[in-house]
């Protein structure tokens, strides 16, 4: 089982979940190789002014950051899977990978690799999974992951755990990407994507249970802005437990937010790349 209830021995662990990491990660005991991994100070979603730039963070277990090789810039070299390993600073497992020539790098690992497994980067290779290639030499209807904006740009699109973009069309010398979000985009064709689908497809389906256990990953209590007084927010005031009281969703700041209501700017760069939009649902 890839999810593991844990025993309702108090309220808080009564339908706590977890991911069952024995069952994908190569060994528990491995420490992180020390050449890729360093120190990171957690800034409390501070800027260097100290004002707060991202509310409800702060806290959380000490974590150190491994380095990840999203440019994959050694190509037609064979290259083998030597661990699985967790990440804390993702959700998707990680790969320490081996190469021919004896450099070690860590790669975001693919849903389907395990301890053993080889992969080349390379602009024709065999369209099977774990092998990293151009876009414009994937078979249409292909799922891929790790995806290029720009070419040698690095990997940006579909990172998180358990997410793929589809290959929908080719055209001239763009790729039409299909986003989880129903969204089609466009990409350059020489750009490259790995075969596959991120690893850690169950994130999604695990519960926390407790607020301690939001605590350690970091988070701090949410507090409803209909909770607030309203010189602090739009939905403040009003007597005992008021709705919202206006007819659009706005943030703490006034501006659109959720239930259908578009927020992309219409000045966005990337606009020109959208194909179709994503899905919104309407408002009923």
């Amino acid at each position: 089982m890839a999810i593991k209830k844990l025993k309702p021995t108090s309220n808080g662990v009564r339908d706590m979940s977890v991911i069952n990491y024995k069952d994908f990660l190569s060994s528990n005991k491995n420490e992180p190789k020390k050449s890729l991994v360093f120190g990171k100070k957690n800034t409390g979603a501070r800027n260097n002014r100290g004002r707060i730039t991202t509310r409800f963070r702060g806290g959380g277990n000490k974590k150190n950051f491994r380095i990840i090789d999203f440019k994959f810039d050694k190509k037609d070299i064979l290259a083998k899977i030597e661990t699985v390993e967790y990440d804390p600073f993702r959700t998707a497992f990680i790969s320490l990978v081996c190469y021919a020539d004896g450099e070690r790098r860590y790669i975001l690992s693919s849903k389907k690799s395990k301890v053993g497994d080889e992969f080349i980067v390379s602009e024709k290779a065999d369209p099977k999974f774990g092998n990293r290639m151009a876009l414009k030499n994937i078979p249409v209807g292909t799922f891929v992951y790790n995806v290029e904006i720009k070419p040698n740009g690095g990997a940006k699109l579909a990172r998180s755990a358990g997410s793929s973009v589809e290959m929908a069309a080719l055209d001239e010398n763009y790729v039409h990407l299909k986003m989880p979000s129903g969204e089609v985009r466009k990409v350059l064709a020489e750009c490259f994507a790995t075969i596959g689908e991120a690893s850690n497809s169950d994130h999604k389906l695990v519960k926390i249970g407790k607020a301690g256990r939001r605590r350690h990953m970091g988070r701090r209590p949410k507090v409803r802005g209909s909770a607030m007084n309203p010189v602090d927010h739009p939905y403040g005031g009003g007597e005992g437990k008021a709705g919202v009281g206006r007819r659009r969703l706005v943030t703490k700041w006034g501006k659109a937010s959720g239930k259908g209501q578009k927020t992309r700017s219409p000045k966005k760069y990337s606009n020109d790349f959208v194909v179709r939009g994503r899905n919104y649902k309407k408002r009923k």
